[in-house]
Formats: structure tokens, sequence, C-alpha cells
């Protein structure tokens, strides 16, 4: 497999991971037909609105219990990047899911976009401008699940009451401060970024590759579908995430 021929002689490896990595693990995605928003109002997960509408709090916190409920695990593309970075041939991972399964599959330099809906955050009692303003605590979101059991409809921060959000970002919320920096600090130093299941649309993300190629790495993009980046790439493969990755690991490492 060319794909195969093109890692053999990396060494510094970057992934990039969009939502068809996690779809593959049975979680749903925002866009396709049964996805979240078939069952949600995206206008729901508006940061201003949740900081003005308890109602909307309440919503955000059952759909955080609904994405709890099931058993999510690591599928091949994830185990792929954890084994080649355990193998050393892998910088680690930018991703811009929310659902930890890179660090479950044993990835341990992972940065996240988006933030991770495994921790709240207290965002303050009246942040402006999509940016949360709290005192800094923050906890397992097991703390939030724990107090819905105990009967309160929207918790409260215990340091300072302001209120707690999942940490992620929302939409109209600023990402968390130096996340792209981070971000593209890895990428510029990858010999081959690996970018797979993302359509590469939603920026600052989908600038990324640029920030890759621009330092010397070689692109590769694994994806069901088109993406704007696909004429600069150096190989396109058109596959789902897992049954690409775990192959051409398996050929690699054995």
């Amino acid at each position: 497999m060319e794909l195969v021929e093109l890692l053999r002689d990396a060494r510094a490896v970057v992934g990039f991971t969009g939502a068809g990595v996690s779809t593959e693990s049975g979680i749903p995605d925002f866009r396709s037909p049964g996805g979240v928003w078939t069952r949600y109002d995206p206008r729901n997960f508006e940061f201003d609105r949740y900081v003005t509408d308890p109602e909307v709090r309440a919503l955000s916190w059952e759909m955080r219990t609904e994405f709890f409920a099931e058993p999510w695990a690591p599928n091949r593309a994830h185990l792929a990047f954890a084994r080649l970075e355990d193998a050393g041939r892998c910088l680690g991972v930018v991703t811009q899911n929310i659902d930890g399964l890179h660090q479950d599959a044993g990835s341990r330099t992972v940065v996240e976009l988006h933030g991770t809906a495994r921790r709240v955050m207290c965002i303050g009692h009246r942040p402006e401008y999509g940016t949360p303003a709290g005192c800094g605590w923050d906890a397992p979101h097991t703390w939030a699940f724990e107090r819905l059991d105990a009967g309160e409809a929207d918790p409260h921060c215990p340091r300072c009451e302001g209120l707690v959000k999942s940490s992620t970002v929302s939409f109209g919320q600023q990402l968390f401060p130096g996340v792209v920096d981070a971000a593209s600090d890895l990428v510029r130093r990858a010999d081959v970024l690996v970018v797979v299941g993302s359509s590469l649309q939603v920026y600052p993300a989908a600038a990324l590759p640029m920030d890759a190629i621009d330092a010397g790495a070689r692109l590769v993009i694994v994806n069901d579908e088109p993406t704007p980046f696909d004429g600069v790439a150096d190989l396109v493969v058109r596959g789902r995430a897992g049954e690409v990755l775990g192959p051409v690991v398996d050929a690699l490492l054995g």
C-alpha cells in the first residue's frame, strides 16, 4: 500500500483527527442523519444562550448525560496513533474531538482543539464576548452528574458560585488560550501529517495542514469525502479511518 511506503521512513508522524474518527466508535456526529442535531436544536448550544438561559443549560446537561451513558471505546484509528507513538514514530495527535478516546487508546501527547467533555469548568457569573471568565475551578465531568443526580438542575461553581459548563468549546465561544499555538507547534515538527476523518472546513483548525506543509512536512489525508486540501496533499486515501490505518500500522510495526 502506498501509505505504508510513505510512512515507512517517517519518525515524526503527527495525527490530525476529526469527527470521522469518533463516528467509527459509534459516537454520533453533528450533521449526519441520526446525529446530535436530529435530537437537539443547535441554537441551544451557543455560548451566549448557555450563559443567559437556565433551560438551555439543563438541555446541555441532558445531552452530556446521554453522551456518557454509552460505553464508547477507541477504535483501530485511535490505536494506530497510540501504537506509532509508543514505537517512537509519532509525536502526538491534534484532535477536533472532545471524547478523550485518543487518551484511552494510549496516546500521551494529545492537543484537544475544542476541549474535552470529560471535565467541567467554572465560566464565571456573566462571561461576555464568548470568553469564559471563571475563577479557575474545574473538575471531572462526574462532579456535575453527581449534582444533577442529587437534584440540582443547574450546578454552580463550589468556589465562587459562577456558572459551570462542560470544558468544551461551544458555538460562539473562543478557543481556549494557547491551544492553536500548541497545535501549530506540534504539526510544524512533523515529517508527515496524517489528517483523518476531518472535512478541513472549520477554521482555525483547517489552517494546520498548511502550517505543516510550510514547515516541510508531507501531507496525507484519509477521509470518506473530498476535502479542500486534497489538491495539495502528497497522498489522499478514500476510506474509513480505522479500516485504513489499522492495516497500515500492522504492516509497519507487525
